[in-house]
């Protein structure tokens, strides 16, 4: 088995729930009996491998499966893991009928129940991919494993918010200004160290944001690890993962997908003999599905990595609070220093002196 593989099957599926994660069965059960359509007990509940931010759980009855996303436990940043919003989101999608999403059931703001926020939504089964080089697929499988993750994100940003009812799901001028604040002040929020390149950068990119020309729901970690695909079909079943959601420039998911082929996985293997799009495929996908052009992908880089090293901080400081929700936490931690160095290369290259 190669190490792709191997990796797919470690963060896939699911394991007993950790003594830490653990939440009143009964509570919940009772809850979803009052408040989730259909629902016919008994419940068990599992804890999904994958996944670190908002814990995520299996609840299995006799008849379905649920999908079960809380907040964490104990102290947190004020803004952070919102599952009022990813319900909205996907809730909003879901009845466009043609955006893959998984069914939004109910929403939860009562502490009591459970020990945090929390909601449900329908349990989606088929694949998930953490390999994007996807050693298990063929040549010709993975080729539109990637066209239908790349027109999906596509699909998300033609739909006009209002028309949709989330005209009010964010600021929607602006975006990469606010996104650059708000990422700082996690950062500073989170500190345990002092990274020269961070500091360069919350000086230098504030002064340069390019103009917005569009507005739309923009995902935030649009990647091919946060969807699911069809159990037999290359194609995408529902995108996960919709906490850092809102609306704001298309830009930011487009660059952040054409940012994955210079990281590891596909930075360093033959696409070519994969059948994997090349970067320029890839945005050629998008392009032609949007309307839009490819910007200089110099600044949105070191901006998407910037933000990339304001969310690892972010984990180092969760770390440090003890409310981190998975082993693979300190990994991400780890990452602040290098994300915030390669952010600063890609500034230089874009004028940052």
């Amino acid at each position: 088995m190669n190490d792709g593989v191997r990796k797919d099957e470690e963060f896939s599926g699911t394991r007993e729930v950790e003594e830490r994660h653990r939440v009143n069965e009964a509570n919940l059960a009772k809850w979803m009996s009052e408040n989730v359509e259909g629902f016919e007990g008994p419940l068990t509940v599992l804890q999904f491998k994958g996944g670190q931010s908002n814990p995520t759980y299996r609840l299995n009855t006799p008849g379905r499966s649920y999908v079960m996303r809380r907040r964490p436990f104990g102290k947190l940043l004020p803004s952070a893991h919102a599952v009022d919003r990813e319900f909205r989101v996907i809730s909003a999608l879901g009845k466009q009928g043609d955006f893959p999403v998984a069914r939004a059931y109910a929403l939860c703001m009562d502490d009591a129940v459970i020990g945090s926020a929390f909601y449900i939504m329908s349990m989606e089964e088929g694949r998930v991919f953490w390999d994007p080089a996807l050693p298990s697929q063929t040549p010709e499988a993975r080729q539109k494993i990637f066209a239908s993750k790349i027109e999906t994100l596509a699909k998300l940003h033609m739909y006009n918010p209002e028309k949709i009812g989330l005209s009010d799901f964010g600021k929607p001028g602006n975006y990469f200004a606010r996104q650059i604040d708000r990422w700082t002040k996690q950062y500073r929020a989170s500190e345990t160290q002092h990274i020269p390149e961070f500091e360069k950068l919350a000086e230098w990119l504030p002064k340069t944001v390019p103009a917005q020309e569009r507005i739309s729901i923009v995902h935030g970690d649009y990647r091919l690890d946060n969807m699911i695909f069809h159990p037999t079909e290359p194609r995408v079943l529902a995108v996960l993962d919709w906490e850092l959601s809102t609306l704001g420039d298309p830009m930011a998911d487009f660059t952040y997908l054409l940012m994955q082929w210079t990281m590891p996985g596909l930075a360093n293997v033959d696409l070519k003999a994969l059948n994997i799009p090349s970067q320029a495929e890839a945005a050629k996908i998008y392009c032609d599905y949007t309307g839009m052009a490819v910007p200089d992908l110099n600044w949105y880089f070191s901006y998407n990595l910037f933000r990339l090293a304001g969310i690892t901080q972010g984990i180092a400081g969760r770390i440090r609070d003890g409310t981190a929700a998975n082993a693979k936490a300190i990994e991400s931690a780890k990452r602040t220093v290098p994300l915030s160095q390669a952010s600063w290369e890609y500034a230089q290259k874009a004028g940052a002196v």
